[in-house]
């Protein structure tokens, strides 16, 4: 199932949770000697290419890994800044992978609250009274699929294209929340909820009774059919850590 990543948004605009199961496929490694043929520039706490495409390599591309080890923002994962390793003529040959650089945190909240002002937009557009706003947005690399419940809360699913049933899978998402976030005495409504990701990562070993994988990069036209092992991975996105031993 090609779902590349969930948010929920409270009535204010506010995001409630987030969760990514895409990993970019426009990544470029390459090794490099002395003196760096790229012109690099931090930008946002980030290491960016600047200046010098080749090879897959864009101006845009951020440094996600040296000699395969994940970097930290600006910093290596030894803790020293990517530009000064890159700058000393000791540390070359040296591999450096890049890619689209990942968004952090806070450009979470802002995506969020963008799409929460650009649904009320769209709903004030539109000519017909009562408008149910955004519901989908497509462009060539996935679709944007929206729906809101009548308290105001949104639950927005990002997918290929070409994936079918991700109504279903919105509706489900939306149960889950209901049954195991709003029953839990201990949460304040509408706040932030910290899911346990480790749990959607196991859910690669359980199945969808369509056969694919939650976090694979296959596609299937087949209408979505949720599972019961599928229903008990969900869960992980809305339960406290042990305030509900429901799994």
């Amino acid at each position: 199932m090609a779902i590349f990543s969930v948010y929920v948004v409270n009535k204010a605009g506010g995001l409630i949770y987030q969760w990514d199961s895409y990993s970019p496929r426009a990544e470029a490694e390459k090794t490099f000697s002395y003196p760096l043929d790229l012109l690099l520039k931090l930008h946002d706490e980030r290491v960016l290419v600047a200046f010098g495409q080749r090879d897959g390599i864009r101006v845009g591309h951020a440094v996600l890994a040296i000699n395969g080890m994940d970097v930290n923002g600006k910093y290596t994962a030894d803790g020293k800044e990517v530009l000064e390793y890159l700058g000393n003529s000791a540390n070359y040959p040296v591999s450096i992978r890049f890619g689209r650089p990942r968004l952090t945190s806070n450009e979470k909240l802002m995506l969020a609250s963008m799409f929460h002002s650009l649904f009320a937009i769209g709903s004030q557009l539109s000519p017909e009274q009562g408008s149910s706003g955004i519901e989908m947005l497509e462009t060539d690399t996935f679709k944007l699929h929206c729906f809101q419940t009548l308290t105001g809360i949104k639950f927005v699913v990002l997918a290929d294209p070409r994936q079918a049933g991700i109504d279903s899978l919105l509706r489900k998402i939306y149960e889950i929340y209901s049954d195991f976030a709003l029953k839990n005495p201990f949460y304040s409504l509408e706040m932030p909820i910290s899911g346990l990701a480790n749990i959607l990562e196991n859910g690669r070993t359980l199945s969808l009774e369509m056969g694919t994988d939650p976090g694979s990069n296959a596609v299937s036209s087949a209408p979505l059919y949720i599972s019961q092992s599928y229903v008990l991975l969900c869960t992980g996105l809305f339960m406290e850590e042990a305030s509900l031993a429901m799994l």
